[in-house]
């Protein structure tokens, strides 16, 4: 049974092509084009409105930039003054879009992004995964919140490279740490190979377990 799916704030296509080549009618929504090389898959415009139409899956890959925990010092109003808040108002609003998905009108869904706000705000994830558990030896750790949606098995277990270590003691995961400022968070917003295969394999399975429930 193929499914339809909306990959929705999916740019790099990694999930959409997967579950396109195990049969699937998946489309990837996002404000930016493409860049996974088939626009013919790809919805560029405000994913909120595509929410009204039927999908068996919705997979939600909401933006990070003002959810994530690790920007927390720049909401001090006594030291940021106005720029704070904006950000406060700009995490209102990001918190506002990633509450879209959970409202959907879809049976089964999946919300996607890093530790943040949201355990407190929304509530714990279901699941907290790392690429190097499948496949990928890279550290990006990434929860998710799922709604009649099994918890992803983990493939292959590898050991990811050692962090970065910077003088103020700090770290980070080597393979965006050297990349340029600019580029670091569409860098850490790619889903890996190993993490896209085991969405598509798994959840994508659900197709042919609704095709056997019908022919009961």
């Amino acid at each position: 049974m193929k499914l339809k799916i909306l990959v929705a704030c999916e740019e790099s296509q990694a999930i959409t092509i997967a579950m396109r080549k195990r049969g699937h009618i998946a489309f990837s929504c996002d404000l930016l084009d493409s860049s996974g090389g088939y626009p013919q898959w790809h919805i560029r415009g405000d994913v909120t409105k595509l929410l009204k139409q039927n999908w068996d899956i919705i997979l939600a890959f909401p933006p990070c930039t003002y959810l994530t925990v690790t920007g927390n010092r720049w909401f001090n109003i006594d030291r940021y003054g106005e720029k704070a808040i904006k950000r406060h108002d700009d995490r209102k609003k990001a918190i506002e879009f990633f509450m879209t998905f959970v409202h959907a009108n879809c049976d089964k869904i999946a919300i996607e992004n890093p530790v943040g706000i949201m355990s407190t705000h929304y509530r714990k994830p279901d699941q907290i995964i790392n690429p190097f558990q499948f496949g990928d030896p890279f550290e990006k750790r990434t929860c998710l919140w799922l709604k009649n949606l099994p918890n992803l098995k983990l493939t292959n277990i590898v050991k990811p490279p050692p962090r970065v270590k910077y003088k103020s003691g700090r770290t980070m995961p080597g393979w965006y740490a050297n990349a340029p400022k600019a580029e670091r968070s569409k860098i850490r917003s790619k889903t890996f190979p190993g993490v896209a295969a085991a969405i598509a394999d798994q959840w994508g399975k659900i197709g042919f377990l609704m095709q056997q429930e019908l022919f009961k």
